[in-house]
């Protein structure tokens, strides 16, 4: 689609400005757009017209630089740059900057037919009014512009609003983290996680030791495609950042008030270190550069004081690059298996009277720590520093879920809110068949939008210990800027808001249509955004009536839904929704809006598989994992059996535990065949299970077994259908979870998980 059309669709408050551009635009009234929301915002009647007489009043080179800001995205809409100056009266943008420390990112923001007034607690809020001034502006080129009649006060709930970036995986130059980091103060986020180092390449230049530059920086191939196919592309990969780019960057993200916090790694995700310095392994070598994905056996051993004295020396490089009060220093994913059968780490856990593996890791991160504190630093850690005992001054990220921000908010330290199922922006977001390879999970706009950083689970004074949240990008998978784009946005402008506004002031459908105005500021950065909160979507609901229905929808303004029942592709000529579509036979529904007659995004197509026990009531003998969880046990018996990639919301899936799910079908019933889905991903640490067995029963009391099945030796998704001769109401299904993920695979000794999906009764 072409781009001045895509502008010219999205509608909201910039309808009025003409597509071709103009001598200027009108005042759009009642439509402030702003992502992330103030905390207040009051309409007036007048507006202020901005033309190029307009002046910027600042004083101070901070609010020169912030001007300075403005002027940057003012040029690309009228071609020109305002004068700055130290003095003015009408006709002036006036920046005003005091000294409230109580909250320094605060600022208020007033418009009326006279000027244009920003005051800021300090530097930081008078360019966070800055960036909300822009929001004001259209988005359509014009000589001069209406600003709308304004007065907001803002200031943000959470002190830290972060975004990461893995870089070790996949690099990306400077020019593009300095993008990044201009999208992430457009949204008012003030932290940015540069995550260096990996197993698969180290990225920071390090001039006491080269090796890392010569050796660790490479690798000599990449996978290609999914992890399970085991494929790789053959081709050498690498880069890293000289100290002088990462001061380059650094100064870049100050002057647009975002701290940068480095990341390196340790004890574990050490590989492309020890590749360079194979003397700092436990076994000594030889190591590569990790060419797969996932987590290395070989870490950094805890019983070599010459680690200890290598990363010091590392940190004494980092340190003056990065004048952030925080070091974020990993502490995941560290298998233990080397310190187990080394005989220097047994040595030190001897020494220091350690019981196990997990005390020594605790001991390394705590003697990290003492070095960094010694420095004038803090670490961050990923949660799992607190196994074995939390260092005494850290800041734990919490990842797992959110029981490991609950617990360390409990022990009274610090915390960042980062779990997988609302932050992890490398997974998909959307259940699109279409959708780019991705690591996993679900984690849709409106997901991120719904997360709440602060757990019910912490009273009052707990909850004080909850800094705030970060999104995380991994980046296996994501091997160029347009991909990292499409991932990151406009998740994050979701999670910006979560950060940023009142809680009580949140609400998903106002956010949207604010969004149908903000994706054109996206645009005008060239963006690469993903488009699905205005593509057509479908619910799938119980009907009440013992089978399922769909609900069509769009947030595209204008838009006409229509759909097909035949799996043929919906054109303007196919039937016109009307309301929800009734299941009633085994086959496909898809669906598309059109805009102007012309189709906007990817279509909607879902396959549904009829039979006796759609829609029935079914009982689940405990609960999924909160993170493969599809929130309704209808999910079982909805008719849509669960994709491969298990990105679309309807596995559910257990870690360690079995699965029992019991189906009523209302009455007794002559029953042909009985069936369900089940995954197996080993890599992923997704095990098939050791036996599934159906039983059915008359009463809900008594139950006979009918069907059992132990063998499942498909990659993928393993269909269960067992032919039966049964008559029952109520068909109960057992799935017995493999247990520990065995010794040389992924994972080892872990829980594996059980996946299990769609109960089929004929």
């Amino acid at each position: 689609m072409k781009k001045l059309f895509y502008l010219c669709l999205l509608g909201g408050a910039t309808a009025l400005y003409s597509c071709s551009g103009s001598r200027h635009t009108d005042a759009p009234k009642g439509k402030v757009s702003i992502i992330p929301m103030p905390a207040s915002v009051t309409e007036k009647q007048d507006s202020f017209l901005l033309d190029k007489h307009t002046v910027i009043v600042a004083s101070g080179d901070a609010d020169r630089k912030t001007a300075a800001l403005f002027n940057a995205w003012l040029k690309e809409l009228t071609g020109y740059e305002l004068a700055i100056k130290d003095q003015g009266d009408r006709n002036s943008i006036v920046l005003h900057t005091g000294s409230d420390s109580t909250n320094a990112e605060g600022y208020t923001l007033n418009v009326d037919s006279k000027g244009v007034a920003i005051n800021g607690n300090s530097g930081r809020g008078t360019f966070y009014g800055i960036q909300s001034l822009i929001q004001l502006l259209p988005v359509q080129k014009a000589e001069a512009m209406y600003i709308p009649g304004v007065s907001i006060t803002d200031a943000p709930r959470f002190a830290y609003r972060g975004l990461h970036l893995d870089v070790g995986r996949h690099f990306f130059p400077v020019e593009f983290i300095k993008k990044y980091i201009d999208l992430l103060a457009m949204h008012k986020f003030n932290t940015f996680h540069w995550h260096l180092t990996e197993d698969q390449g180290w990225r920071i230049e390090i001039k006491k030791y080269p090796r890392l530059q010569e050796v660790a920086s490479k690798r000599k191939e990449t996978m290609a495609g999914r992890y399970a196919d085991n494929k790789y592309d053959g081709k050498p990969y690498g880069g890293f950042y000289t100290q002088e780019q990462v001061k380059e960057v650094v100064q870049y993200a100050t002057d647009h008030f975002v701290t940068v916090i480095p990341e390196i790694e340790m004890p574990g995700h050490a590989l492309a270190a020890l590749a360079a310095y194979p003397n700092l392994g436990c076994t000594g070598g030889p190591y590569e550069v990790g060419t797969r994905w996932g987590v290395y056996d070989d870490v950094f051993c805890a019983g070599n004081d010459s680690v200890f004295t290598f990363l010091q020396d590392i940190l004494d490089e980092v340190l003056p690059l990065f004048p952030s009060k925080y070091v974020h220093i990993g502490g995941d994913e560290c298998p233990k298996v080397r310190w187990e059968k080394c005989p220097k780490c047994q040595a030190r856990m001897k020494q220091e009277g350690l019981k196990d593996a997990h005390a020594l890791q605790s001991y390394f991160i705590q003697r990290m720590e003492k070095y960094l504190n010694s420095k004038g630093r803090q670490i961050i850690g990923w949660d799992e520093i607190l196994e074995g005992g939390l260092a005494p001054n850290a800041t734990v990220m919490s990842w797992r879920g959110i029981e490991g921000g609950i617990a360390a908010a409990k022990q009274k330290h610090d915390v960042i809110m980062t779990p997988g199922n609302f932050c992890y922006f490398d997974h998909y977001q959307s259940q699109g068949h279409n959708e780019p390879l991705a690591i996993g999970g679900f984690t849709p706009v409106s997901k991120v939008y719904a997360f709440e950083p602060v757990p019910t689970e912490l009273n009052k004074d707990e909850a004080r210990y909850i800094k705030g949240a970060q999104a995380n990008l991994w980046t296996e998978y994501i091997g160029n800027t347009d991909y990292l784009e499409y991932m990151v946005y406009p998740r994050a402008s979701a999670l910006a808001e979560v950060l940023w506004s009142p809680a009580d002031k949140r609400n998903y459908d106002n956010f949207l249509e604010r969004l149908k105005v903000h994706v054109k500021r996206l645009d005008q950065k060239k963006v690469n955004y993903a488009k699905h909160v205005f593509e057509v979507a479908g619910t799938v609901t119980d009907n009440k009536k013992g089978g399922v229905e769909v609900t069509l929808s769009s947030k595209l303004d204008g838009g006409k839904i229509v759909y097909t029942l035949d799996s043929s592709a919906p054109s303007l000529q196919s039937t016109a929704y009307s309301g929800p579509v009734q299941i009633k036979q085994t086959g496909t529904i898809r669906a598309q809006v059109f805009q102007n007659d012309k189709p906007f995004g990817n279509e909607y197509s879902q396959h549904f598989v009829f039979h006796k026990g759609l829609g029935k009531k079914v009982t689940l003998a405990a609960p999924p994992s909160k993170d493969y969880d599809p929130g309704n046990s209808f999910a079982l018996v909805n008719g849509i059996e669960g994709i491969a990639s298990y990105n679309d919301n309807q596995w559910f899936g257990y870690n360690g535990n079995n699965f029992e799910a019991v189906i009523d079908l209302d009455s007794v019933q002559d029953i042909s065949l009985v069936g369900m889905n089940t995954l197996n991903l080993r890599p992923n640490w997704i095990y098939p299970p050791k036996q599934v067995t159906f039983a059915v029963s008359e009463d809900g009391k008594t139950y006979k077994e009918v069907y059992k099945q132990t063998d499942f030796t498909q990659t993928g998704i393993n269909q269960v259908r067992g032919k039966v001769a049964a008559r029952g109401r109520y068909v109960k299904l057992n799935a017995v979870n493999f247990g520990k993920i065995p010794a040389g695979a992924e994972g080892a000794g872990n829980p594996a998980w059980l996946f299990i999906d769609e109960m089929i009764i004929q």
